[in-house]
């Protein structure tokens, strides 16, 4: 019995927690390092799980690099860095070890669209189809109930809007289009005066409403160089102006910066 409950422990040891955690492995090693290729360790938001990357300065730093990644979700997902262990770290021994980052246990991808107007109504749908999770937020509870019923759609009715910004988590990717620019305003000022922006924020228009929501957002204190994250007009340049194939152009352009965020490819996110 005493074998059985040591296995058990053991196996319960090995288990990932059940929140978010970084992953660190040593990839390679060339000259003296204090771990060799595949040693790994898991690091939570309370500190090291298991495991090990080597101990003393370099597992200090690898975990305070696993830190930064679970404390700010709008960086990318994965990291490779190499260090020099005296130049980069400081050790004594002079090798070089590559290690591996990865972030594990994420919540799922959620696409947040202000707006359940035709084109909000044919995004929805097309995304109801990806894997994410899809909310639409919109006052005007006639064209929310027009969305089709998904485990993976949800409904937000709110006469303001914008007030459903606190509540977004850093990592959602954002497509505005409410009725018009007057109702654009407030919602894109709640998003760019957070602490962490989203890795994506578009707004449906032209290249002149971009240069008006820019400016009057300046006026109104968001600072400038923030303001560059903006995707105005969103979507990629293909199809025409039906609804259906502009909810296609827009939902290819978030696939595409999905993936360019995941690879950690994006430099403005």
């Amino acid at each position: 019995m005493a074998e059985i409950t040591t296995h058990f422990n053991r196996s319960m040891e090995n288990q990932p927690p059940d929140g978010p955690y970084v992953r660190v492995v040593v990839v390679d090693v060339d000259g003296s390092a204090p771990a060799e290729a595949g040693a790994d360790m898991i690091v939570t938001a309370t500190g090291l799980h298991r495991g090990s990357v080597g101990g003393g300065r370099i597992e200090a730093r690898a975990m305070a690099e696993a830190s930064a990644m679970l404390a700010n979700e709008s960086t990318p997902p994965t990291r490779f860095v190499q260090w020099n262990l005296k130049h980069d770290i400081g050790m004594t021994c002079g090798g070089v070890m590559k290690l591996f980052f990865e972030r594990c246990n994420l919540p799922k991808w959620q696409v947040v669209i202000f707006g359940a107007g035709h084109v909000g109504q044919a995004l929805a749908r097309l995304c109801s189809t990806l894997p994410c999770r899809t909310v639409v937020v919109d006052p005007r509870r006639e064209w929310l109930d027009r969305l089709p019923q998904t485990d993976t759609l949800d409904r937000v009715h709110l006469d303001q809007p914008e007030a459903f910004v606190e509540q977004l988590p850093s990592t959602a990717f954002i497509v505005c289009m409410t009725r018009g620019h007057v109702t654009d305003v407030p919602v894109l000022d709640a998003i760019f005066r957070r602490e962490q922006l989203p890795p994506f924020v578009g707004v449906i228009g032209s290249r002149s409403k971009a240069a008006v929501l820019k400016r009057e957002l300046a006026e109104r204190g968001v600072e400038p160089q923030r303001l560059e994250r903006l995707v105005c007009p969103v979507g990629l340049p293909i199809g025409g102006n039906h609804p259906g194939e502009i909810a296609i152009s827009i939902a290819a352009q978030l696939l595409e910066r999905r993936d360019r965020w995941m690879a950690g490819q994006d430099e403005r996110m």
